[in-house]
Protein backbone atom coordinates (compact mmCIF):
# COMPACT_ATOMS: atom_id res chain seq x y z
CA UNK A 1 0.00 0.00 0.00
CA UNK A 2 1.82 3.53 -1.03
CA UNK A 3 1.67 6.56 1.76
CA UNK A 4 1.37 9.49 1.53
CA UNK A 5 2.77 12.23 3.55
CA UNK A 6 1.19 15.63 4.05
CA UNK A 7 2.79 18.62 5.90
CA UNK A 8 0.30 20.67 7.27
CA UNK A 9 -3.77 20.74 7.86
CA UNK A 10 -4.76 24.10 7.01
CA UNK A 11 -8.02 25.51 5.31
CA UNK A 12 -7.39 23.38 1.93
CA UNK A 13 -6.15 20.00 2.82
CA UNK A 14 -9.94 18.49 3.80
CA UNK A 15 -10.86 17.76 0.23
CA UNK A 16 -7.49 16.13 -0.64
CA UNK A 17 -7.63 14.17 2.24
CA UNK A 18 -10.53 12.72 1.75
CA UNK A 19 -9.97 12.24 -1.89
CA UNK A 20 -6.44 10.06 -1.37
CA UNK A 21 -8.27 8.11 1.59
CA UNK A 22 -10.63 7.55 -0.96
CA UNK A 23 -9.12 5.74 -3.02
CA UNK A 24 -6.99 3.16 -0.80
CA UNK A 25 -4.13 5.46 -0.18
CA UNK A 26 -2.51 5.53 3.61
CA UNK A 27 -2.09 8.99 4.83
CA UNK A 28 0.29 10.84 7.84
CA UNK A 29 -0.77 14.65 8.37
CA UNK A 30 1.96 16.48 10.26
CA UNK A 31 0.60 19.69 11.62
CA UNK A 32 0.80 21.44 15.17
CA UNK A 33 -3.11 21.53 14.15
CA UNK A 34 -3.38 17.97 15.10
CA UNK A 35 -6.98 18.12 16.44
CA UNK A 36 -7.54 19.54 13.06
CA UNK A 37 -6.23 16.81 11.32
CA UNK A 38 -7.78 14.22 13.00
CA UNK A 39 -11.15 15.86 11.87
CA UNK A 40 -10.24 15.18 8.61
CA UNK A 41 -9.31 12.18 8.91
CA UNK A 42 -12.26 11.44 10.58
CA UNK A 43 -11.46 8.15 12.47
CA UNK A 44 -10.09 6.25 8.78
CA UNK A 45 -8.23 3.27 9.74
CA UNK A 46 -5.99 4.76 6.96
CA UNK A 47 -5.03 7.74 7.95
CA UNK A 48 -2.81 8.89 10.68
CA UNK A 49 -2.02 12.01 12.19
CA UNK A 50 0.91 13.78 14.14
CA UNK A 51 1.21 16.47 16.49
CA UNK A 52 4.71 18.22 14.50
CA UNK A 53 6.13 21.69 13.16
CA UNK A 54 9.11 22.27 10.78
CA UNK A 55 11.39 23.31 13.55
CA UNK A 56 11.52 19.43 14.17
CA UNK A 57 13.62 18.49 11.45
CA UNK A 58 15.30 15.28 12.79
CA UNK A 59 11.29 14.17 12.48
CA UNK A 60 10.64 15.90 9.39
CA UNK A 61 13.50 13.45 7.41
CA UNK A 62 12.81 10.21 9.21
CA UNK A 63 8.89 11.25 8.11
CA UNK A 64 9.69 11.86 4.52
CA UNK A 65 12.31 8.86 4.45
CA UNK A 66 9.06 6.17 5.24
CA UNK A 67 6.51 7.66 3.26
CA UNK A 68 6.30 7.28 -0.70
CA UNK A 69 5.20 10.84 -1.33
CA UNK A 70 5.53 13.93 0.28
CA UNK A 71 2.93 17.04 -0.22
CA UNK A 72 3.88 20.05 1.46
CA UNK A 73 0.22 22.34 2.21
CA UNK A 74 3.20 24.62 4.12
CA UNK A 75 3.43 28.57 3.98
CA UNK A 76 5.37 28.88 0.90
CA UNK A 77 8.93 29.81 1.99
CA UNK A 78 9.33 26.03 3.72
CA UNK A 79 9.10 24.37 0.66
CA UNK A 80 12.51 24.66 -0.73
CA UNK A 81 13.41 23.18 2.66
CA UNK A 82 11.25 20.57 2.70
CA UNK A 83 12.33 19.75 -1.20
CA UNK A 84 15.89 19.13 -0.38
CA UNK A 85 14.70 16.57 2.38
CA UNK A 86 12.86 14.95 -0.14
CA UNK A 87 15.57 14.64 -2.91
CA UNK A 88 17.95 13.71 0.28
CA UNK A 89 15.89 10.42 0.32
CA UNK A 90 15.05 10.09 -3.14
CA UNK A 91 11.16 10.89 -3.21
CA UNK A 92 9.13 13.42 -5.26
CA UNK A 93 6.95 16.22 -3.70
CA UNK A 94 4.01 18.22 -4.73
CA UNK A 95 2.63 21.62 -3.67
CA UNK A 96 0.30 23.96 -5.23
CA UNK A 97 2.49 26.94 -4.48
CA UNK A 98 4.28 29.33 -6.86
CA UNK A 99 7.94 28.15 -7.64
CA UNK A 100 10.43 30.45 -6.34
CA UNK A 101 13.97 30.48 -8.00
CA UNK A 102 15.56 28.42 -4.93
CA UNK A 103 13.07 25.60 -6.07
CA UNK A 104 13.88 26.01 -9.70
CA UNK A 105 17.77 25.36 -8.73
CA UNK A 106 17.03 22.73 -7.61
CA UNK A 107 15.76 20.97 -10.98
CA UNK A 108 19.36 19.20 -11.87
CA UNK A 109 19.52 17.27 -8.44
CA UNK A 110 15.90 16.22 -8.89
CA UNK A 111 16.45 14.95 -12.23
CA UNK A 112 19.81 13.30 -11.18
CA UNK A 113 17.80 11.94 -7.80
CA UNK A 114 14.79 10.50 -10.66
CA UNK A 115 11.98 12.24 -8.43
CA UNK A 116 10.03 14.99 -9.87
CA UNK A 117 9.24 17.88 -7.73
CA UNK A 118 5.76 19.20 -8.83
CA UNK A 119 4.85 22.81 -7.85
CA UNK A 120 1.71 25.06 -8.85
CA UNK A 121 -0.73 22.28 -9.29
CA UNK A 122 -4.17 24.36 -7.19
CA UNK A 123 -6.08 26.78 -8.89
CA UNK A 124 -4.14 29.84 -9.43
CA UNK A 125 -1.64 28.38 -9.98
CA UNK A 126 -3.19 25.32 -11.40
CA UNK A 127 -6.59 24.76 -12.60
CA UNK A 128 -5.13 27.96 -14.95
CA UNK A 129 -2.30 26.86 -16.57
CA UNK A 130 -3.51 23.43 -17.50
CA UNK A 131 -6.74 24.83 -18.76
CA UNK A 132 -4.87 27.47 -20.93
CA UNK A 133 -2.04 25.51 -22.14
CA UNK A 134 -4.95 22.89 -23.02
CA UNK A 135 -5.68 25.50 -25.70
CA UNK A 136 -2.52 27.16 -25.78
CA UNK A 137 -1.21 23.43 -27.84
CA UNK A 138 -4.37 23.68 -29.50
CA UNK A 139 -3.56 26.78 -31.45
CA UNK A 140 0.40 25.63 -31.96
CA UNK A 141 -1.26 22.31 -32.79
CA UNK A 142 -2.88 24.23 -36.24
CA UNK A 143 0.25 26.64 -37.27
CA UNK A 144 -1.53 29.39 -35.28
CA UNK A 145 -0.29 32.05 -32.62
CA UNK A 146 -1.40 33.32 -29.47
CA UNK A 147 -1.67 37.38 -30.12
CA UNK A 148 -3.66 38.12 -26.96
CA UNK A 149 -4.60 35.90 -23.51
CA UNK A 150 -5.97 37.35 -20.19
CA UNK A 151 -6.33 35.14 -17.70
CA UNK A 152 -8.97 36.29 -14.53
CA UNK A 153 -9.49 34.39 -11.34
CA UNK A 154 -11.03 35.10 -8.17
CA UNK A 155 -11.77 33.32 -5.14
CA UNK A 156 -15.08 35.31 -3.61
CA UNK A 157 -18.24 34.73 -1.71
CA UNK A 158 -20.85 33.61 -3.63
CA UNK A 159 -23.39 36.64 -4.70
CA UNK A 160 -25.88 36.41 -1.78
CA UNK A 161 -23.13 36.14 0.88
CA UNK A 162 -21.44 38.91 -0.23
CA UNK A 163 -22.92 41.20 2.51
CA UNK A 164 -20.75 44.18 3.41
CA UNK A 165 -19.27 46.76 1.70
CA UNK A 166 -16.30 45.77 0.81
CA UNK A 167 -17.98 42.49 -1.20
CA UNK A 168 -15.63 40.44 0.00
CA UNK A 169 -14.97 37.57 3.17
CA UNK A 170 -12.37 35.40 3.54
CA UNK A 171 -12.18 31.66 2.26
CA UNK A 172 -8.49 30.99 2.91
CA UNK A 173 -5.33 31.97 4.12
CA UNK A 174 -6.57 35.57 5.46
CA UNK A 175 -3.58 37.11 5.96
CA UNK A 176 -2.22 36.29 2.74
CA UNK A 177 -5.09 37.93 0.82
CA UNK A 178 -4.56 40.99 2.47
CA UNK A 179 -0.91 40.53 1.76
CA UNK A 180 -1.45 39.67 -1.34
CA UNK A 181 -3.07 43.68 -1.38
CA UNK A 182 0.75 44.97 -1.37
CA UNK A 183 2.50 43.54 -4.83
CA UNK A 184 3.63 45.29 -7.41
CA UNK A 185 2.43 44.24 -10.87
CA UNK A 186 3.22 44.53 -14.51
CA UNK A 187 1.77 43.15 -17.67
CA UNK A 188 2.00 43.39 -21.30
CA UNK A 189 -0.50 45.57 -23.29
CA UNK A 190 0.03 45.57 -26.88
CA UNK A 191 2.95 45.22 -27.60
CA UNK A 192 3.78 47.87 -24.28
CA UNK A 193 5.44 47.06 -21.01
CA UNK A 194 3.32 47.93 -17.79
CA UNK A 195 4.11 48.27 -14.44
CA UNK A 196 2.19 49.11 -11.98
CA UNK A 197 3.39 50.39 -8.39
CA UNK A 198 2.03 48.43 -5.32
CA UNK A 199 0.61 51.74 -4.23
CA UNK A 200 -1.41 51.98 -7.71
CA UNK A 201 -2.47 48.30 -7.62
CA UNK A 202 -6.40 49.19 -7.35
CA UNK A 203 -6.52 52.09 -9.32
CA UNK A 204 -5.65 49.91 -12.24
CA UNK A 205 -8.67 47.98 -12.70
CA UNK A 206 -11.68 47.44 -14.72
CA UNK A 207 -15.24 45.66 -15.05
CA UNK A 208 -15.87 42.38 -16.85
CA UNK A 209 -19.18 41.30 -16.93
CA UNK A 210 -19.10 37.29 -15.80
CA UNK A 211 -22.04 35.32 -17.21
CA UNK A 212 -24.41 34.23 -14.44
CA UNK A 213 -22.49 36.26 -12.16
CA UNK A 214 -22.44 39.99 -13.70
CA UNK A 215 -19.96 42.68 -12.84
CA UNK A 216 -16.66 41.88 -11.55
CA UNK A 217 -13.79 43.94 -10.90
CA UNK A 218 -10.39 42.94 -11.79
CA UNK A 219 -6.82 44.30 -10.83
CA UNK A 220 -3.54 43.03 -11.80
CA UNK A 221 -2.05 40.05 -10.17
CA UNK A 222 2.18 39.94 -9.68
CA UNK A 223 4.22 39.50 -13.08
CA UNK A 224 1.95 38.90 -15.82
CA UNK A 225 5.15 39.20 -18.71
CA UNK A 226 6.56 35.81 -17.00
CA UNK A 227 4.03 33.08 -18.93
CA UNK A 228 4.71 34.03 -22.20
CA UNK A 229 7.77 32.41 -21.48
CA UNK A 230 6.17 29.31 -18.88
CA UNK A 231 3.07 29.16 -21.64
CA UNK A 232 5.36 29.42 -24.76
CA UNK A 233 4.25 32.39 -26.70
CA UNK A 234 6.67 34.78 -27.30
CA UNK A 235 4.49 35.71 -30.25
CA UNK A 236 1.44 37.08 -27.31
CA UNK A 237 1.88 41.33 -27.96
CA UNK A 238 -0.92 41.46 -24.63
CA UNK A 239 -0.83 39.09 -21.69
CA UNK A 240 -2.81 39.88 -18.67
CA UNK A 241 -3.34 38.02 -15.63
CA UNK A 242 -5.66 39.66 -13.07
CA UNK A 243 -7.72 39.07 -9.88
CA UNK A 244 -11.48 39.06 -9.73
CA UNK A 245 -13.53 41.10 -6.83
CA UNK A 246 -16.81 42.41 -6.46
CA UNK A 247 -17.27 45.92 -6.33
CA UNK A 248 -16.10 47.67 -3.18
CA UNK A 249 -12.86 46.09 -2.59
CA UNK A 250 -10.43 47.50 -4.93
CA UNK A 251 -11.91 51.03 -3.93
CA UNK A 252 -11.37 50.55 -0.11
CA UNK A 253 -7.83 48.89 0.16
CA UNK A 254 -6.92 51.55 -2.15
CA UNK A 255 -8.49 53.79 0.69
CA UNK A 256 -6.42 51.84 3.19
CA UNK A 257 -3.15 52.21 0.85
CA UNK A 258 -3.77 55.70 0.42
CA UNK A 259 -4.11 56.10 4.62
CA UNK A 260 -0.60 54.01 5.02
CA UNK A 261 -2.84 51.33 7.12
CA UNK A 262 -0.73 48.29 5.99
CA UNK A 263 2.18 49.57 6.54
CA UNK A 264 4.24 47.13 8.30
CA UNK A 265 6.90 49.45 10.72
CA UNK A 266 6.16 48.88 14.37
CA UNK A 267 4.75 51.66 16.78
CA UNK A 268 3.48 51.77 20.30
CA UNK A 269 -0.55 52.50 19.97
CA UNK A 270 -1.16 51.31 23.40
CA UNK A 271 -4.55 53.05 24.82
CA UNK A 272 -5.23 53.93 21.14
CA UNK A 273 -9.34 53.89 19.97
CA UNK A 274 -9.60 52.98 16.37
CA UNK A 275 -10.48 56.04 15.77
CA UNK A 276 -7.33 57.46 17.28
CA UNK A 277 -5.14 54.90 15.24
CA UNK A 278 -6.77 55.63 12.50
CA UNK A 279 -6.13 59.62 12.72
CA UNK A 280 -2.79 58.80 13.59
CA UNK A 281 -2.50 57.36 10.30
CA UNK A 282 -4.07 60.42 8.39
CA UNK A 283 -2.05 62.90 9.97
CA UNK A 284 -4.55 64.86 11.56
CA UNK A 285 -6.50 65.22 14.76
CA UNK A 286 -9.72 63.08 15.81
CA UNK A 287 -11.93 65.65 15.39
CA UNK A 288 -13.66 65.79 11.62
CA UNK A 289 -12.26 62.67 11.27
CA UNK A 290 -14.26 61.75 8.54
CA UNK A 291 -13.71 64.98 6.83
CA UNK A 292 -10.14 64.76 6.92
CA UNK A 293 -9.81 61.46 5.32
CA UNK A 294 -11.97 62.03 2.45
CA UNK A 295 -10.12 65.33 2.17
CA UNK A 296 -7.09 63.72 1.92
CA UNK A 297 -8.06 60.75 -0.36
CA UNK A 298 -10.23 63.03 -2.40
CA UNK A 299 -13.26 60.84 -2.35
CA UNK A 300 -16.70 62.07 -0.86
CA UNK A 301 -17.19 61.38 2.84
CA UNK A 302 -20.49 58.77 1.67
CA UNK A 303 -18.03 56.92 -1.00
CA UNK A 304 -17.78 53.21 -0.73
CA UNK A 305 -14.03 53.36 1.25
CA UNK A 306 -15.52 55.48 3.69
CA UNK A 307 -18.82 52.91 4.23
CA UNK A 308 -16.40 50.63 4.36
CA UNK A 309 -14.07 51.89 7.27
CA UNK A 310 -17.53 52.72 8.93
CA UNK A 311 -18.91 49.15 8.67
CA UNK A 312 -14.52 47.76 9.60
CA UNK A 313 -15.49 49.74 12.99
CA UNK A 314 -12.62 52.20 12.01
CA UNK A 315 -13.90 55.26 13.53
CA UNK A 316 -14.96 53.93 16.85
CA UNK A 317 -14.12 54.46 20.27
CA UNK A 318 -13.72 51.01 21.10
CA UNK A 319 -10.06 50.52 22.38
CA UNK A 320 -7.11 47.99 20.83
CA UNK A 321 -5.71 45.11 22.49
CA UNK A 322 -2.75 45.57 21.08
CA UNK A 323 0.91 47.89 22.27
CA UNK A 324 3.52 47.50 19.95
CA UNK A 325 2.46 46.10 16.87
CA UNK A 326 2.01 47.51 13.21
CA UNK A 327 -0.53 49.29 11.15
CA UNK A 328 -0.78 46.19 9.21
CA UNK A 329 -1.34 43.78 11.59
CA UNK A 330 -4.24 45.99 13.04
CA UNK A 331 -6.10 46.57 9.62
CA UNK A 332 -5.52 43.27 8.99
CA UNK A 333 -6.68 41.55 12.41
CA UNK A 334 -9.86 43.86 12.00
CA UNK A 335 -10.92 42.58 8.57
CA UNK A 336 -10.29 39.10 9.23
CA UNK A 337 -12.69 39.46 12.89
CA UNK A 338 -15.68 41.09 10.75
CA UNK A 339 -15.58 39.20 7.61
CA UNK A 340 -15.53 35.48 8.08
CA UNK A 341 -17.57 33.24 5.34
CA UNK A 342 -20.71 32.20 7.11
CA UNK A 343 -20.98 28.39 7.84
CA UNK A 344 -24.58 28.63 5.93
CA UNK A 345 -22.56 30.23 3.08
CA UNK A 346 -21.75 29.66 0.30
CA UNK A 347 -18.06 30.65 -1.39
CA UNK A 348 -17.13 30.62 -5.09
CA UNK A 349 -14.31 30.58 -7.70
CA UNK A 350 -14.81 32.10 -10.82
CA UNK A 351 -11.86 31.92 -13.60
CA UNK A 352 -11.99 32.97 -17.12
CA UNK A 353 -9.24 32.71 -19.94
CA UNK A 354 -9.56 34.61 -23.44
CA UNK A 355 -7.49 34.22 -26.15
CA UNK A 356 -7.35 36.05 -29.43
CA UNK A 357 -5.82 33.22 -31.80
CA UNK A 358 -4.48 33.82 -35.23
CA UNK A 359 -4.08 31.24 -38.19
CA UNK A 360 -1.47 30.96 -41.33
CA UNK A 361 -4.57 31.45 -43.57
CA UNK A 362 -5.41 35.02 -42.05
CA UNK A 363 -8.28 33.56 -39.83
CA UNK A 364 -8.67 34.70 -36.68
CA UNK A 365 -10.85 33.60 -33.59
CA UNK A 366 -10.95 34.40 -30.04
CA UNK A 367 -12.08 31.40 -27.49
CA UNK A 368 -13.34 31.49 -24.25
CA UNK A 369 -12.52 29.11 -21.30
CA UNK A 370 -14.33 29.91 -18.13
CA UNK A 371 -15.13 27.97 -14.46
CA UNK A 372 -17.43 28.12 -11.79
CA UNK A 373 -17.71 26.62 -8.51
CA UNK A 374 -19.46 27.06 -5.54
CA UNK A 375 -18.81 24.97 -1.84
CA UNK A 376 -19.30 25.87 1.47
CA UNK A 377 -17.55 25.32 5.08
CA UNK A 378 -20.41 23.17 5.92
CA UNK A 379 -18.38 20.90 3.51
CA UNK A 380 -15.81 21.77 1.18
CA UNK A 381 -14.89 24.95 -0.18
CA UNK A 382 -15.00 26.16 -3.29
CA UNK A 383 -11.07 27.35 -2.90
CA UNK A 384 -10.37 24.52 -0.99
CA UNK A 385 -11.53 22.08 -3.80
CA UNK A 386 -10.10 23.56 -6.78
CA UNK A 387 -6.65 23.86 -4.31
CA UNK A 388 -6.48 20.63 -3.17
CA UNK A 389 -7.96 18.32 -6.04
CA UNK A 390 -5.58 19.02 -8.65
CA UNK A 391 -2.92 18.35 -6.49
CA UNK A 392 -4.79 15.24 -4.53
CA UNK A 393 -4.87 13.39 -8.34
CA UNK A 394 -0.78 14.53 -9.04
CA UNK A 395 -0.26 12.28 -6.44
CA UNK A 396 -2.35 9.42 -7.37
CA UNK A 397 -0.81 9.79 -10.85
CA UNK A 398 2.84 9.99 -9.43
CA UNK A 399 2.39 7.00 -6.82
CA UNK A 400 0.66 4.93 -9.74
CA UNK A 401 3.51 5.54 -12.06
CA UNK A 402 1.38 7.37 -14.46
CA UNK A 403 3.37 9.97 -13.97
CA UNK A 404 6.90 9.75 -14.63
CA UNK A 405 8.29 13.06 -15.22
CA UNK A 406 11.62 13.86 -13.16
CA UNK A 407 12.79 17.00 -12.21
CA UNK A 408 10.91 20.37 -10.83
CA UNK A 409 7.73 20.85 -12.77
CA UNK A 410 4.24 22.99 -13.09
CA UNK A 411 1.79 21.37 -15.08
CA UNK A 412 2.49 23.18 -18.23
CA UNK A 413 3.13 20.01 -20.25
CA UNK A 414 0.28 17.44 -21.41
CA UNK A 415 1.37 14.35 -19.81
CA UNK A 416 -0.04 16.42 -16.49
CA UNK A 417 -2.81 18.53 -17.81
CA UNK A 418 -4.52 15.97 -20.19
CA UNK A 419 -4.99 13.63 -16.78
CA UNK A 420 -5.54 16.01 -14.13
CA UNK A 421 -8.55 17.97 -16.36
CA UNK A 422 -9.68 14.50 -17.12
CA UNK A 423 -10.13 13.79 -13.23
CA UNK A 424 -11.35 16.92 -11.99
CA UNK A 425 -13.71 17.11 -14.96
CA UNK A 426 -15.30 13.63 -13.01
CA UNK A 427 -15.69 15.66 -9.80
CA UNK A 428 -17.16 18.16 -11.44
CA UNK A 429 -14.65 21.03 -11.97
CA UNK A 430 -14.02 21.90 -15.30
CA UNK A 431 -13.66 24.78 -17.55
CA UNK A 432 -16.12 25.34 -20.46
CA UNK A 433 -14.64 25.89 -23.92
CA UNK A 434 -16.26 28.36 -26.27
CA UNK A 435 -14.28 28.40 -29.91
CA UNK A 436 -14.77 30.63 -33.10
CA UNK A 437 -15.89 33.64 -31.51
CA UNK A 438 -15.54 37.01 -32.84
CA UNK A 439 -12.96 39.66 -32.31
CA UNK A 440 -15.96 41.77 -30.34
CA UNK A 441 -15.39 39.61 -27.24
CA UNK A 442 -11.90 40.47 -26.34
CA UNK A 443 -11.79 42.48 -23.45
CA UNK A 444 -10.37 45.34 -24.72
Amino acid sequence: MKKVLILGAGLIAKPMVEYLLGKGFSLMIASPMKERADEMINSNRLGNSLDWSMDDTETLKKLVNEYDITVSLLPYKFHTDVARVCLKYKKPLVTASYVQPEMMALDPEAKKAGVILLNEIGLDPGIDHMSAMKIIDHIHGKGGKVEEFYSLCGALPAREAAGNPLGYKFTWSPRGVVLASMNSALYLKKGRRIYIEPSDLFKDRFTFNFPSIGDLEVYPNRDSISYSDIYDIPEVSTMYRGTFRYKGWCETLDAMKGLNMLDDAPNDYGGMSYAEFLAERTGSGITNLKRNIAVKLGISEKSTAMESLEWLGFFSSEKLSYNETTPYEITSDRMISRMPLGENERDMVAMQHIFLASYPDGKKEVIKSSLIDFGSPASNTAIARTVALPAAIAVKLILEKKLILKGVYRPVVPEIYNPVLKELSTLGIEMKEEWGLPESEMIF
